[in-house]
Parts: C-alpha cells; sequence; structure tokens
C-alpha cells in the first residue's frame, strides 16, 4: 500500500450511518440526504470547500443546494455562481484561485485528499455534537485529536465548561484548581480554552486527579498558545481532548481567541466563570449561557479587585453564586464518566458476536500495529480499516498513535 494511499483514507463514519444522520442539520444548513454522492465523498468535498477563503456556513449551503452538490459546484462557471447571493466580484475571485491551485480534479490520486486531515468532524457527522450546528455560525468543520470516546458525552452536552480571567487573583486560580479536581473525581469532562490563568489552572486541577478536559483551541492544533503551555496541552491530548475549528497552518489572529467561547458553551450543559474583569471573553461565555438557558454559576471575589468586577457584576444581574467545588458537584450530581479509573460506558460495553468484523480486526491488532500491516493481515482495504478503526476509537476501544498505528485502550475488552 503506497504512503500516498495511506494518507488519503477517507475517515467517513459509515457512509450509511453519515448519510442518515446528516438529515438532522439545522434548517440553514445544507440537507446531503438529498444529494447524489455516497456521504464519504461528500465529506471530501466539504472539507475542500471549507478551506476557500471568503467560504462560510451559509455560503456554502447556498452552493451545495443551488447545484446539487458541492462536487458538481466545482465544476460550475463563474457566471453561474456569480447569479448567487452573497457571491460578489470577491468571493469570485477568491473561488476562481483556489479551484485552479487544486485543478479540475481534486479528489484523484495525489490530489486533495492526499491533504485532508483525518480526524476531522464535518456537518452530519454522528459523532459532532448537534449543538454546534445550531449556533449562529456554526464551525464549517473540527478538528480533533486526543480521545475520540469523549464525543459521546459532548453531543449529549454532558460536559462543564469553566471560564475566567487570563491574570487571577491567588483566590480565583486556587477555586479553578479546586473545581477542576471536583469535577474530574465526580466524573465530568471539564471544558476551558487552555489560555492563561483560570483555563490553566482549571485543566491542570482536572489532569492531577485523573479527569478528562477538553481544550478548545482559539489556535490550530499545531499551535501552542501561550508557548510555555506546550507540556499542557499534550496532557490534555493524551488524557482528555483537543478541539479546533482552525486547520493546520491557519494563522493565529485575535477574533479567534474570542469566536472559541461559542463552542465551550455550546459543548457544556453549564458554565462556571470563577473570576474575570470587565472586559473579558468569559462575559461572553456567559452571555452565550443565558441565551441557551444554561445554569451560570459564578464564584464571588473580592469586590475591591480589578479582575473579578466583571464576574461581581454578573451576580448581581442573577447568575447563582458558588461558595465551594463541594457545592457545585452537590447540584451537578454523578457525571458521565464515572470515577477516574473506571470503564467508560462505551469501554464496558459488550463485544461483538465472535468472529465478525470488528472482532477479528481487535484480534489482529493484538497489543499494536500499524494500518499497513492490518491490511497485509486481513486482506481487506486501508480505507475500510481506517473507518472501522475510527469507529473503535471514538467508542473508546482503540487508541490512536503517531504512523498510522493503533493499540487497544487501556481496560477495553476485546
Amino acid at each position: 500500500m503506497a504512503m500516498g494511499e495511506l494518507l488519503s483514507l477517507s475517515f467517513a463514519l459509515g457512509s450509511r450511518a453519515g448519510s442518515a444522520a446528516a438529515a438532522g442539520f439545522s434548517a440553514s444548513g445544507p440537507t446531503p440526504a438529498a444529494l447524489d454522492c455516497p456521504w464519504a465523498e461528500r465529506r471530501q468535498w466539504w472539507l475542500l470547500w471549507s478551506r476557500c477563503p471568503g467560504l462560510g456556513w451559509r455560503r456554502l449551503g447556498e452552493l451545495e443546494r443551488a447545484f446539487g452538490g458541492l462536487a458538481a459546484a466545482w465544476r460550475v462557471s463563474s457566471t453561474e455562481l456569480a447569479g448567487l447571493s452573497g457571491f460578489g466580484p470577491g468571493v469570485l475571485a477568491s473561488i476562481e484561485v483556489y479551484r485552479q491551485s487544486w485543478g479540475k480534479d481534486p479528489l484523484e490520486a495525489g490530489g486533495w485528499s492526499d491533504q485532508a486531515a483525518g480526524r476531522v468532524l464535518v456537518p452530519g457527522d454522528p459523532a459532532r455534537p448537534a449543538s454546534l450546528d445550531q449556533l449562529q455560525r456554526p464551525p464549517l468543520v473540527l478538528h480533533w485529536a486526543g480521545r475520540g470516546s469523549l464525543w459521546a458525552p459532548l453531543r449529549r452536552r454532558q460536559a462543564i465548561a469553566v471560564v475566567g480571567t487570563r491574570r487571577p487573583s491567588l483566590h480565583g486560580r486556587a477555586m479553578a484548581e479546586g473545581l477542576g479536581a471536583a469535577l474530574a473525581e465526580a466524573g465530568w469532562p471539564v471544558v476551558s480554552g487552555l489560555a492563561e490563568g483560570i483555563d490553566a489552572a482549571v485543566h491542570r486541577g482536572c489532569l492531577e486527579r485523573g479527569g478528562r478536559p477538553i481544550g478548545v483551541l482559539g489556535t490550530p492544533l499545531d499551535r501552542v498558545y501561550p508557548r510555555h503551555h506546550q507540556g499542557l496541552q499534550a496532557a490534555v491530548a493524551r488524557h482528555g481532548l483537543l478541539v479546533s475549528e482552525h486547520p493546520r497552518g491557519t494563522p493565529v489572529r485575535r477574533g479567534h481567541f474570542a469566536a472559541r467561547n461559542r463552542l465551550q458553551v455550546a459543548l457544556a450543559q453549564a458554565v462556571v466563570v470563577v473570576e474575570c474583569p470587565e472586559s473579558s471573553g468569559a462575559l461572553h461565555s456567559a452571555a452565550l449561557a443565558w441565551e441557551q438557558g444554561l445554569p451560570l454559576w459564578v464564584v464571588p471575589a473580592d469586590a475591591g479587585k480589578s479582575s473579578a468586577l466583571g464576574s461581581n457584576r454578573l451576580l448581581a444581574q442573577g447568575a447563582s453564586p458558588l461558595l465551594s467545588a463541594a457545592d457545585l458537584i452537590a447540584q451537578l450530581g454523578a457525571g458521565p464518566l464515572g470515577r477516574p479509573g473506571a470503564h467508560s460506558k462505551a469501554s464496558s460495553a459488550p463485544a461483538p458476536a465472535s468472529g465478525g468484523p470488528e472482532q477479528l480486526l481487535l484480534a489482529a491488532l493484538g497489543q499494536g500495529a500499524s494500518l499497513e500491516q492490518l491490511a497485509l493481515a486481513l486482506g481487506r482495504p486501508g480505507a475500510e480499516l481506517a473507518t472501522q478503526l475510527l469507529h473503535l476509537e471514538l467508542a473508546g476501544r482503540v487508541r490512536a498513535e503517531p504512523g498510522l498505528r493503533w493499540r487497544p485502550a487501556p481496560g477495553a475488552s476485546a
């Protein structure tokens, strides 16, 4: 199997299952169930078009509806595109340059599919939380790294977002660490932004108690900001999940950090603001939580501290005061993951019938193997095996490693 073929694997979450799930798009989005291309192929076209400058959720949906699919839209003339609403001269010029850069058949061998990322969720993928597609500006794609099994509770919004200032007081930092630890012990995934201050403190508290932190980044997965968080970001990827809507190589812009707030709130069932000043992204998260009817807790702080003026004002506006981590857990109850070290529901699911394709794959995997080794051992196409391996990863039964290798997840039974 050639390396180019390995890198062009289509990580569709099952073409038939994906096509059925696609009917759950938001009313403003595309309706892929009506399209005439297979789901795996449509995913590749969505990924390709999503990288075109100037195209967002609305314009992509318009392209798909107007021409019966994104594959057909690639081949229409600029004159036909000009007839669409919102496709002005600047957008048309951007599309023309982009299409020329990939040629007439971008999905052929050596083309776009050799560049497309494997761990990415597009609208309609079964693992993608539906709450994201209800946002005013849904993410076109979600790149991720870490434990795919955590998408299961995130789909049900069974996670708690903890946000706050980059420059907290000692009290605020201690509270954030305590909240991260308490949520981890209670089995709750902890969502935050991996920024300096409160974000970092809650992630560290979660990690110290063996929890599952969810880091929503304002940078691509291959960038670390701030730079000294390299070890922390790696630990979150190893024990939890990293999520970004930005593809690798995307320049870092200030607006990206504000935009991630909507993703953090959309993945959570409740939001906790630990400490923040009057101009803070945490206030944006709080406003989004209120708009969506989510519980909003705020840790009271010294009224004389500028770092807490914003969060204290939320209390005056009706947010629920949170005096201790124990109070939060008492109101939330046990989380979806159980206590650290316990098997998740996904990993303790009954094994498939003996001799089935999944069972044969796990048997061939042994203690670890590469995709090429599995393809040779089972006599099956690598792309087919990769799709099945991703299913198993999302279920928490296998772990992906660098170099297109997989091994059984700790505690997962074959």
